[in-house]
């Protein structure tokens, strides 16, 4: 069964941390004064919320304030405040037990008590393989790279080692951050006309971990996922990059003329999210805009990324590494732009077995021939899995080693140099399909798919003395497989948490990316959205200064709408998992496409009110919607009309009951493609869903010098009697004037009664 993604649901998030609370203070010691405290990020109502005459005395008023809300009795252990929050919540962070925090939690002024908890942070090819060239398109047109922008970029920090200023200051919107100095980071030396801001955010963490050294409390990269996010979105030019000669050239950053703020908040055994929503505080503070995230986000950092896009601000985040399994996509609320990951142009496994950077090739004779290792299989060898310590040395030294299945081949690869080893073949696990793992092995190393391993084993069966060798061709670029091609790792949908929204929204390069590491290696190669969501984040910084009056959710649109579908090869962008067509569960919209995002022709606007009546479609009450609004205004859900799917989303997904009623959903576009004085005329065009009549009205639209925006709705009606194969039915709606293509796609879930296993793709 899939696993379930993170919900942004406020409501169970509500009913979880007050059952936390309230277990933690049942099962509490009976001396209140040794009972245990954790960290808690807690949400004020705007109308009680202090409000100091000057900024910097926050923390210390929400410190009265706090202990103003509890009695007497609960005032021991003291509850620590470690941070407080003005602009992407209305709040503060403390230590507190489970008793203060579920009284808290009670009180008319608090809407929410929210337990911290840990998430995860989930190149020289990429701005080719998206079409970014100084000759034309969006980057000229950006200004040459976006120079008036600062890229926020919420991660594991810094490392800026290769350091190349653009020659303008920031300009267009006023940066208001800076680098904070610690005994590992000088700002006076790091910071510069690139790096502009970097701060750090540990409070949380060591609320949960202890306090860490002085050297690792810096906005210093001791990881390296930061460096490399932070340098695939706005990385200066960086001649003869590679790792270990593999990817060599020119690597650059998507918007290489943007700046960077870098916001610490991950350590080795996570993100805390409190120190995640502060980070998010300061960013919106700073004046950053777009932002890139790249953690697992809970409730209360998309409450934070929703007063981010409030303020104008893109927020790109990560669909999560939890693929092939469906409904796994994370960040599924509909402010976000929420990244998938796909492949760039490269070689597929050869048929010697092994991926486009190294072949694996075996020899049956007796007699080894030159450069031929004896082959090993791990089980034999003391450890199916190649575990550390496991593995006997005796069966294991000169040899090369078979591991089994498993998603850990850099400790694989490790466990066998520790064993001495010669070298290693790594293999995916089954679910996976064609996708192997590049990645920094300890030894010479292949990784192989799932299928090939087991021909592998097969062969070793066949013979007394199997031998081996591992060939490194290097890197070879070509249209076998075609590209892009959807990681199997990415996360997919549908979108459990609001099946109206189909997520993610996007897909981009992700797979073997080559970008800056830090101190011990200056470049890495990494797979994952973490990887992705970076090439997207960048593209929102050229299209701000290209565009400077499209609003969050219109840049969203023109990447999604523009987004294209087919692969090199003329055929529906394939799946690693399953070597068949991908779904848009997987792809989204497409794979995004930066030139043709300059000039969408329309563009599917929302804002802060638009998300306001999607919650309450969702059921939430005006207090749980305070959370996000943080006006002190009551929200009369009551007066707003409409379902979850009328939310003005580039995309349709309808959802059939088992009444298999017709659903209708609403649209409004703006004409942004032709001039403000120009009449345009655009007409619908519709790849139906097997198994269903999609109806829109009207199918024109004409657009006029006084009227820049139409409305229309469609109309999903379930066929009598439909033949349906599948679970899930795909098709689009397709606007166009004759020169732009404005493209919506369709999913359709059926009732499990009425649908058999297996799916139906379709463009």
């Amino acid at each position: 069964m899939a696993r379930a993604a993170g919900s942004w649901v406020l409501r169970l998030l509500l009913l979880l941390a007050v059952a936390t609370a309230a277990a933690a203070a049942a099962a509490g010691d009976d001396d209140p004064e040794t009972e245990a405290q954790s960290s808690y990020s807690v949400h004020v109502a705007a109308e009680h919320a202090p409000a100091p005459a000057r900024p910097h005395l926050l923390t210390r008023a929400y410190a009265s304030f706090l202990r103003g809300l509890l009695p007497a009795r609960m005032l021991r252990p003291e509850p620590r405040m470690h941070r407080s929050y003005a602009r992407a919540a209305t709040g503060f962070a403390a230590l507190l037990t489970g008793r203060q925090a579920a009284h808290l939690a009670s009180l008319a002024p608090v809407l929410a008590v929210v337990p911290d908890a840990v998430q995860q942070p989930h190149t020289t090819l990429t701005p080719a393989f998206l079409g970014l060239s100084d000759s034309g398109g969006l980057l000229p047109a950006s200004g040459g790279g976006a120079l008036d922008v600062v890229i926020g970029v919420i991660d594991t920090g810094v490392y800026p080692e290769d350091r190349s200023p653009p020659t303008r200051p920031c300009r267009r919107r006023p940066f208001r951050g800076s680098c904070v100095s610690a005994s590992s980071f000088s700002a006076s030396a790091y910071c510069d006309n690139k790096l502009v801001g970097a701060k750090c955010f540990s409070m949380g963490y060591e609320a949960m971990y202890g306090r860490l050294d002085e050297a690792s409390r810096s906005p210093l990269d001791t990881i390296g996922h930061g460096t490399q996010t932070a340098s695939t979105a706005a990385g200066s030019a960086v001649a003869d990059a590679s790792f270990f000669n593999y990817a060599r050239g020119e690597a650059v950053g998507m918007a290489p003329g943007a700046r960077i703020a870098a916001y610490k908040v991950c350590w080795e055994k996570g993100c805390a999210t409190s120190d995640v929503l502060a980070a998010f505080d300061k960013a919106i503070a700073d004046g950053v805009d777009p932002m890139a995230s790249s953690q697992i986000h809970e409730d209360a950092v998309a409450v934070g990324a929703f007063s981010a896009v409030r303020d104008g601000i893109v927020v790109s985040a990560t669909a999560g590494g939890d693929g092939p399994d469906e409904s796994t996509v994370n960040d599924s609320a509909p402010w976000f732009i929420t990244v998938a990951a796909s492949s760039l142009p490269g070689g597929r496994r050869s048929r010697q077995w092994g991926d486009h950077h190294r072949r694996v090739a075996l020899r049956w004779n007796d007699a080894a021939g030159k450069d031929m290792i004896p082959l090993v299989q791990s089980l034999e060898a003391g450890s199916e899995y190649c575990q550390a310590g496991r593995l006997n040395p005796t069966k294991v030294s000169g040899k090369i080693v078979l591991c089994g299945a498993s998603k850990e081949h850099c400790a694989q690869g490790q466990a066998v140099r520790l064993a001495g080893g010669a070298g290693a073949i790594l293999t995916t696990i089954e679910k996976d399909g064609d996708q192997t793992l590049a990645t920094a092995y300890f030894i010479p190393a292949a990784s192989v798919t799932f299928q090939d391993g087991l021909r592998i084993r097969n062969c070793m069966k066949q013979q007394a003395s199997p031998v081996a060798t591992i060939a490194f061709h290097g890197t070879v670029i070509g249209r076998t497989p075609p590209s892009p091609w959807m990681a199997s790792m990415s996360s997919r949908g549908p979108n459990i948490n609001a099946p109206e929204i189909l997520k993610p929204d996007i897909t981009a390069p992700g797979v073997d990316i080559l970008a800056a590491w830090k101190e011990d290696a200056p470049f890495n190669i990494l797979t994952g959205t973490s990887m992705s969501c970076p090439h997207v984040s960048s593209i929102p910084a050229l299209l701000r200064h290209a565009r400077p009056g499209w609003s969050p959710a219109a840049i969203r649109s023109a990447m999604m709408t523009t987004a294209y579908n087919a692969d090199d090869a003329g055929d529906v962008i394939g799946d690693m998992a399953t070597g068949e067509a991908s779904t848009p569960f997987a792809r989204r919209a497409g794979h995004v496409d930066p030139n043709r995002a300059l000039d969408p022709g329309l563009v599917y606007d929302a804002g802060a009110d638009d998300y306001v009546s999607f919650l309450c479609a969702l059921g939430y009450t005006s207090r749980e919607i305070a959370i996000f609004t943080r006006e002190g205004s009551v929200t009369d859900c009551s007066a707003r009309r409409g379902s979850a799917g009328d939310l003005n989303y580039p995309s349709f997904s309808t959802v059939f009951d088992s009444g298999r009623k017709a659903v209708t959903q609403r649209r409004a576009v703006r004409d942004v493609g032709s001039g403000s004085s120009v009449e345009t005329v655009y007409t619908a065009s519709v790849t139906s869903p097997a198994g269903v009549d999609v109806t829109v009205r009207p199918q024109t639209l004409r657009f006029t010098s006084g009227q820049r925006t139409q409305e229309y709705e469609v109309t999903f009606t379930p066929l009598s009697g439909a033949d349906v194969t599948g679970r899930y039915t795909f098709g689009s709606i397709v606007w166009s004037d004759g020169k732009h293509q404005v493209r919506s796609p369709i999913a359709v879930t059926w009732p499990v009664a009425v649908s058999q296993q297996g799916q139906v793709a379709a463009m």
